[in-house]
């Protein structure tokens, strides 16, 4: 339940209400090793902490980096920090996504919104090897255009193998993609159900339209997978959040 002190040591501001910390320890030596899926408790001093997904390198063990959207008191103090602030840190806590019993088989990312941030560990972690004949698609919604997120990995992700596809509610006439809600990528993604597992993050409505329309393309109930992120409270099974 001790927070450690992390300082922020790189920052970047993805859009009007979004932000990246990279962090690390400014202590002891303190390396974290998560798993793709997993979450921090972030704590603002004087304010309180809030649970926020892993969004970097799984791989990278020297830093920890989240991606937080300011919707709150303490996730907008989040997104005020700079270079050589301090905030509080516990964690990995969470379930991870289950890549490892996913191994050999098609893998299907579907965000929404900042719900690409808890899916990249993941797909980084996918891409990392040659593909052969597994597919990954990564199907990606936002509201407007200004609202997506990373968008300067997409090409990479491409040249590594995947399909990527993004879609907006809202564009004005310089936006050349898709339009609409994310679940009509799905008929377009090289899906094949009876090989695929399915990944989900986003809003609760989502999420639950998303595993509908997988669940139409030949998703078994039990290779379809969502977060419960935003449930998290205390992280350590005391509240009672995460029986939801």
């Amino acid at each position: 339940m001790l927070p450690v002190p992390y300082r922020v040591v790189d920052r970047r501001q993805e859009n009007r209400d979004t932000v990246t910390l990279a962090l690390t320890s400014a202590g002891s030596a303190h390396t974290v090793s998560f798993q793709p899926g997993q979450f921090s408790m972030l704590y603002v001093f004087g304010l309180g902490e809030v649970p926020i997904s892993f969004s970097g390198d799984p791989d990278r063990m020297d830093r920890v980096v989240h991606t937080t959207r300011g919707v709150g008191a303490v996730s907008r103090a989040i997104c005020r920090l700079q270079p050589g602030d301090m905030l509080g840190y516990r964690g990995p806590f969470g379930t991870p996504w289950p890549l490892e019993q996913a191994d050999a088989r098609d893998l299907v990312f579907v965000a929404g919104g900042i719900g690409l941030a808890p899916l990249r560990p993941a797909i980084y972690q996918a891409l990392r090897t040659p593909l052969r004949d597994r597919k990954v698609s990564v199907l990606i919604g936002a509201r407007t255009p200004e609202d997506l997120l990373f968008t300067d990995e997409y090409d990479r992700w491409r040249e590594q193998g995947a399909q990527v596809a993004a879609t907006v509610d809202a564009a004005s006439p310089e936006w050349k993609g898709d339009v609409g809600v994310v679940t009509h990528l799905i008929s377009g993604a090289a899906i094949r159900g009876h090989r695929a597992t399915a990944m989900i993050c986003g809003p609760e409505i989502m999420m639950r339209f998303t595993a509908h329309r997988l669940r139409e393309a030949g998703l078994a109930d039990n290779d379809i997978f969502v977060t419960m992120e935003r449930n998290m409270k205390c992280a350590i099974g005391l509240c009672g959040h995460c029986q939801y």
